[in-house]
């Protein structure tokens, strides 16, 4: 598959989210925010209203050429950031759409802990009970923005699943924060090698959740497309089913296998860390159409939900953050429940109390390595065929510049390296050979 089909998307753009690909050139032409990019665009657009004039102006010049002569004609990173600082939001009413789980805690946090507010935004918070809906409504402007899956706006901008439209993630969430629950029947059955027939559920396809369990499984010996059952069933849902006993457990949000050892139906098997230390879970998402068109009030979001991360990553403020998320219209726990997984401290359903201060952590900065990971589990399980341009995609869709400059504004130091190594269950992941990594695992589905 050829790179215009894997990040293609409107035609003559490789990305998707440009009108065409002199837009898309000028637009990624170096290590520029979105807002310079959308500011550049404007420009050039100002300058070459026919979108022939245009193309041929970047045949002919470059694109690294056509982007230096306008910021000498025309000073736009200092304009962009002057905006982006100072710059009334287009639009103050938004809706977000999240789903009620822990991984959303900034998002969550920041309606009622003033962040949004101090942003001089009214921020709608919508509750939605499943992953595909949070999806459908982001796409067709319903929520302008929204907690998403970490891999949720990379299959998005792919057409995996869904329309395809681009999107763009310039912040996680958060890292960590899940867990292996079982059902208490299987209390003495702890052997992964021993779970062939079982029932499991995962929160959606495109999930780090689907893909930790799958590679946990695949390293025990379990083929998850064959030896067991996946099942798609919305988080708020989970332990019902388990309690229900028709799935024999499941990967999900702390929160939930929490609330399955508070109501005696199950246990924790592993931490999501134990399987990857520091792996990304969820994202705050929007759409670049909504980039472009409200520049500064997506700056502002941004800016609001990096305060709160911020606030969000001292131990001694998580008590305080497990009160303001827990109620009714929040997540809907006991707030014992959601002080478990926020301090580290819990039951682990076998007798045993647990401390780990990095159950969950909120480092929100997106690194292209974590999309370059996520895209070769997609192809891992055939979501993906043929090629893919694993860096060209993961630069488009995780905003690390944006992240790093609103890192700095919210008082966080961000990497000063886009990309980094990490391992998963002992097996060393090195970004710059995505397929080396893809074909040495024994079962796969990868053509």
């Amino acid at each position: 598959m050829d790179k215009d089909k894997v990040a293609g998307g409107r035609s003559g753009c490789s990305c998707g989210g440009h009108d065409d690909q002199a837009a898309h050139d000028i637009a990624t032409s170096g290590q520029a925010s979105a807002l310079e990019r959308a500011t550049e665009r404007a420009l050039f657009r100002a300058v070459f209203p026919n979108p022939l004039e245009r193309r041929n102006f970047l045949k002919a010049v470059g694109a690294t050429t056509a982007a230096a002569a306008l910021n000498h004609l025309f000073p736009v990173k200092a304009a962009a950031e002057a905006l982006e600082e100072t710059g009334k939001p287009e639009k103050t009413d938004l809706k977000i759409g999240f789903l009620p789980i822990t991984c959303a805690t900034p998002i969550i946090m920041a309606a009622p802990m003033g962040y949004y507010t101090k942003q001089k935004l009214n921020v709608q918070l919508m509750k939605t009970p499943g992953w595909a809906i949070v999806r459908d409504k982001t796409i067709n402007g319903e929520y302008d923005a929204a907690h998403m899956l970490a891999p949720m706006p990379l299959a998005i901008s792919l057409g995996l699943g869904s329309t395809k439209a681009p999107f763009v993630s310039p912040a996680i969430e958060n890292i960590n924060g899940q867990a292996i629950c079982l059902a208490n029947k299987h209390k003495n059955n702890r052997d992964p090698k021993n779970w062939k027939g079982f029932k499991f559920a995962i929160p959606y396809d495109f999930s780090n959740h689907n893909y930790l369990l799958r590679y946990y499984l695949a390293e025990h010996g379990i083929d998850p497309d064959t030896d067991v059952q996946l099942r798609l069933v919305p988080p708020p849902e989970m332990v019902a089913n388990l309690r229900a006993n028709n799935i024999d457990g499941f990967l999900a949000p702390d929160n939930l296998v929490q609330r399955a050892v508070y109501d005696g139906v199950g246990f924790i098997h592993i931490l999501s860390k134990e399987i990857w230390d520091g792996h990304p879970c969820c994202s705050f998402s929007l759409s670049r159409k909504m980039i472009a068109e409200t520049p500064n009030t997506s700056a502002a979001l941004l800016r609001a939900i990096m305060e709160a991360t911020a606030y969000a990553q001292k131990a001694e403020n998580r008590k305080e953050i497990a009160a303001a998320i827990a109620p009714t219209n929040y997540l809907n726990q006991p707030l014992t429940v959601v002080e478990q997984v926020l301090t580290g401290t819990y039951a682990d359903g076998l007798g045993g109390v647990k401390k780990d201060p990095a159950r969950i952590a909120f480092d929100p900065f997106p690194y292209e390595s974590f999309a370059v990971w996520t895209l070769t589990q997609m192809k891992r399980w055939g979501q993906i065929k043929g090629d893919v341009d694993y860096q060209s995609v993961a630069r488009e869709v995780y905003l690390v510049t944006d992240a790093a400059k609103a890192m700095k504004q919210a008082g966080l130091t961000p990497p000063q390296a886009t990309t980094k190594t990490f391992s998963v269950m002992g097996k060393r992941f090195d970004p710059a050979k995505p397929d080396e990594y893809l074909k040495s695992f024994a079962i796969s589905r990868a053509g």
